[in-house]
C-alpha cells in the first residue's frame, strides 16, 4: 500500500508575499515650500542683483540719459561699447594703468595672506608653546578692530619707514588677515590629522617640508577661502589706498573711480560733462574680475567652508 505523502508547504513563498503585504509603500514625499520664505530669499535676491542690473544699464547711457531717462531701462541709442572705449582712452589711458595696479595690489596681498594664515593657523591648531592661548585670544581681538581705525597709526608707522606713496603701503597692511588666521587654524585642526605628521616625523621629514608638502595640499579649500576674501577686500579697498597713495599712477581702481567722480561733480579744469559716465561704466568693468574670480573658485570656496566645520 502506498501512501502519498502531503505537499510541503509554501513557506518561505507565503513569507515574502507577508512581507511585501505588510511592507509600507514608500512614496516620496514632496518638500513643503513656506511661502514666507520663498519670499524673503526673493527679496534678497533682489537686493543684490538689484544694483548690478541697474549699473549693467546705466553703462549704456550717456551723461545726459542718466537723468533723463528710466533708471532700470535702456535708453533709445545704447552706448555701451563707446563709453568702454572713452574709459580706457580718458587721460591717455589712465583706467588701464589703475586697473593694472588693482591686480597686482590685491593679487600679492590674497596669496600672501592665504599663505600666512595658512602657517599661523596650522602653527595655532598642531603646536603647543607657552602663551599659545593668549596669541590667539589677541587675533580674536584683532578681528573685532575695524580696518578704517588702524588707517592713521598704520600711515603714521609707513610714514617713519619711509614707505608712503609706494605700493608696499597698500600691499604690507593688506598681509595681515586675523579673520583669516581664526579660520585656517579651525580649519586645519581637522583637515590635518596628527597620525599623518606622525608618521611624516618618523620617516625623517622636517617641519618644513611637512608644511610645504603635506600640509599645504591638505589646506588647499582653505587657502582658496583666505585668498577669495583677501582679494575681495584688498580689490574693494579704498580708506587705506585714499590716505597712502598721492600718486595717481599708483591709484586703485576705487580711488581713481572716486577722482573722476570728484571732477565730475566739480565741472572744472575742462572736464567733459560725459565723465560720470565713465564712472559708471568703469564701476562695471571693476566689477568683472571679481565675478570671475568667483565663478573660478567658487568650488573651493564652498567646499573650504564646509570641510572643517564638522568634526569627525
Amino acid at each position: 500500500m502506498t501512501t502519498t505523502a502531503p505537499p510541503a508547504p509554501a513557506a518561505p513563498a507565503v513569507r515574502r508575499a507577508h512581507i511585501r503585504h505588510r511592507r509600507p509603500s514608500r512614496t516620496r514625499s514632496r518638500p513643503r515650500r513656506s511661502t514666507p520664505l520663498t519670499i524673503a530669499m526673493l527679496a534678497a535676491l533682489a537686493y543684490f542683483l538689484l544694483p548690478l542690473f541697474w549699473l549693467l544699464i546705466a553703462s549704456t547711457k550717456s551723461a545726459q540719459d542718466l537723468f533723463d531717462s528710466f533708471g532700470l531701462w535702456f535708453s533709445h541709442s545704447p552706448r555701451l561699447l563707446t563709453n568702454i572705449e572713452d574709459t580706457f582712452t580718458q587721460s591717455d589711458g589712465v583706467f588701464v594703468r589703475w586697473l593694472v595696479n588693482t591686480v597686482v595690489y590685491a593679487g600679492v596681498s590674497a596669496i600672501g595672506a592665504a599663505f600666512l594664515a595658512a602657517a599661523g593657523g596650522y602653527g595655532f591648531a598642531k603646536f603647543r608653546f607657552r602663551g599659545d592661548r593668549f596669541a590667539f585670544n589677541l587675533v580674536l581681538g584683532a578681528v573685532m578692530v575695524p580696518t578704517t581705525a588702524l588707517a592713521i597709526p598704520t600711515y603714521l608707522l609707513f610714514a617713519e619707514a619711509g614707505l608712503v606713496n609706494t605700493p608696499w603701503a597698500v600691499i604690507l597692511p593688506s598681509l595681515v588677515n586675523p579673520f583669516g588666521l581664526y579660520l585656517m587654524r579651525v580649519y586645519a585642526a581637522d583637515a590635518v590629522p596628527d597620525s599623518l605628521l606622525e608618521a611624516a616625523r618618523i620617516d625623517g621629514a622636517g617641519e618644513a617640508r611637512i608644511f610645504f608638502r603635506i600640509v599645504l595640499r591638505l589646506l588647499a579649500p582653505g587657502l582658496v577661502t583666505v585668498l577669495l576674501f583677501t582679494l575681495v577686500a584688498t580689490w574693494n579697498n579704498y580708506f587705506l589706498p585714499l590716505i597712502m597713495l598721492n600718486d595717481p599712477d599708483l591709484y586703485p581702481i576705487t580711488v581713481g573711480l572716486s577722482s573722476w567722480a570728484e571732477q565730475a561733480q566739480n565741472g572744472g579744469g575742462g572736464v567733459s560733462s560725459d565723465m560720470i559716465a565713465l564712472v559708471v561704466t568703469g564701476s562695471l568693468v571693476s566689477i568683472v574680475p571679481l565675478v570671475v574670480a568667483f565663478l573660478l573658485l567658487q568650488r573651493y570656496w564652498q567646499s573650504g567652508l564646509a570641510t572643517g566645520s564638522v568634526k569627525q
